[in-house]
């Protein structure tokens, strides 16, 4: 056998990994809103935030610390909560763009901004520490270091999602010359109601592990 044979257990994993990051939720949600609103640049500069903060929950959930989510309702419902009222500020920042200016055009979110953005979504889910510590025990082998093959594990599957998020943003990219139709008014309202509406759908969400 080669010594770069992929294990049934790995295969597996990749396998769900994929099956898992390609599956809409919230995070996607706010990649496709942002990438239609302000950009391919802005979108993939989401992407790399998302990751970034998806790595910091998967690390949280490697070194034990989103058992604190799991055993204190309080502590996961407060950074639920943080979460959701960043998403509710965004989306009110585009209605008031909207208002403002009748015939402005969209304007480019700086990368950084986006980036920022992207980190603070993704590090204000909670959920996503949960999906971390209940899913990748099911593939460490106790035998070995838990925490590195976690770390492991942790940046396969960001790594993964980073490639479905990029065709996600790709393909809201290629979809906006048609929705710009509607103007950049509207297009800024559509945009500031989607983040409200995801805001409100991540507070009233359950504890269910999502991405």
């Amino acid at each position: 056998m080669s010594h770069y044979a992929v294990s049934p257990t790995l295969a597996v994993f990749l396998f769900a990994s994929l099956l898992l990051a390609i599956t809409p939720g919230p995070a996607v949600i706010y990649l496709v809103t942002r990438t239609l609103a302000q950009g391919r640049g802005a979108g993939l500069a989401s992407i790399g935030g998302v990751a970034l903060g998806n790595l910091g929950n998967a690390a949280a959930a490697a070194l034990g610390l989103a058992v604190i989510f799991a055993v204190s309702e309080r502590a996961f419902i407060v950074v639920k909560l943080a979460g959701a009222a960043y998403l509710l500020y965004l989306g009110i920042i585009e209605l008031r763009r909207a208002s403002a200016r009748r015939n402005a055009q969209p304007a480019l979110a700086p990368r950084s901004r986006a980036f920022r953005d992207g980190l603070l979504v993704a590090l204000l889910n909670p959920k996503t520490a949960l999906f971390f510590a209940a899913f990748l025990p099911q593939f460490v082998d106790p035998a070995a270091s838990p925490l590195a093959q976690s770390l492991r594990l942790s940046a396969a599957f960001v790594a993964i999602a980073v490639c479905t998020d990029t065709l996600y943003v790709l393909a809201a990219h290629t979809l906006a010359p048609r929705i710009a139709s509607l103007g950049g008014r509207s297009g800024r309202y559509i945009t500031g109601f989607s983040f409200i509406a995801l805001g409100i759908f991540v507070a009233c969400g359950g504890s269910r592990p999502a991405r």
